[in-house]
């Protein structure tokens, strides 16, 4: 697997910028982000149609004896 996280040049110019506190919770929020993203990636399905849905909208109109 890939190790797309935050370089250690980015995490520690957020902690400067942001504070350390803060800019750790900003990284660890995007890792986790990335991980969850990256789950749906692989685990992602094709959908394939059986029944084709109706290309036109049809309104239905009820009447009701006055």
């Amino acid at each position: 697997m890939d190790n797309r996280g935050l370089s250690y040049n980015s995490r520690k110019a957020l902690m400067v910028n942001i504070g350390e506190n803060a800019g750790s919770e900003l990284a660890d929020l995007l890792s986790q982000l990335l991980n969850e993203v990256e789950e749906l990636r692989r685990t992602k399905v094709s959908i394939t149609r059986i029944v084709p849905g109706q290309t036109e909208q049809v309104k239905e109109y009820i009447e009701e004896p006055v």
